[in-house]
């Protein structure tokens, strides 16, 4: 009787020991987030797929910034595949195509008779007015001082954008092409957002000059 007594005893501090380990084992899985179910593979894959995008546009359609602006997403990217290998995600993700930059205006005409030629290239709307209606503004990473990208107006416009959800504006200029009317940088768009958000879809864009 007392000799299965300690063997009972030992199975029971084996099995708790064994239980403790499995305990402690599943608490770093979830305090690492190195589980299994720790990472999204399609998340990962989305993110991963807008960071190549980006760089892929930025190298198509270069200006000044691109080389810095490639530098940091590619960073972004070896820490995404880092996070995709450790997950275990094997999708072939593949950049999209890039967006065209805009086509580069036509030389203005000589003016005439009597006419003021002021050798600017035509642009929708005069200072004064509100323009991009019904557009939604969005941000593209940059790390500068307030600014915008615009496909329809020329570099060097001034902008005001006014978030009529919060009241809350920003003036920009316009300092490099894009596909929309209007995308302000990190700084501009932290000016005017609410937060959590990372679109403004009740906006108000008003051309400064």
């Amino acid at each position: 009787m007392y000799g299965w007594d300690v063997r009972s005893g030992r199975a029971r501090k084996v099995f708790i020991g064994v239980a403790a380990a499995a305990l402690l084992g599943g608490g770093l899985a979830v305090g690492t987030g190195l589980g299994n179910a720790g990472e999204n593979c399609d998340g990962l894959d989305t993110a991963l797929r807008n960071n190549l995008s980006f760089i892929a546009d930025q190298r198509a359609n270069p200006d000044a910034l691109s080389a810095d602006r490639i530098a940091n997403r590619q960073a972004v990217v070896d820490l995404i595949q880092q996070r995709r290998a450790a997950a275990g995600c094997t999708a072939d993700v593949q950049a999209d195509a890039p967006v065209a930059a805009p086509a580069t205006p036509a030389a203005p005409q000589p003016a005439p008779p009597g006419g003021t030629d002021t050798g600017a290239a035509p642009d929708t709307g005069a200072p004064g007015e509100v323009v991009c209606a019904g557009s939604t503004v969005t941000l593209f990473n940059e790390d500068a001082a307030p600014a915008a990208s615009s496909g329809t107006f020329p570099i060097g416009t001034v902008l005001k954008v006014t978030n009529l959800d919060n009241d809350r504006s920003v003036t920009v200029t316009v300092t490099s092409p894009s596909a929309s009317c209007v995308l302000l940088n990190d700084a501009a768009f932290e000016q005017v957002r609410e937060p959590g958000k990372f679109v403004i879809r009740r906006v108000v864009v008003e051309r400064i000059r």
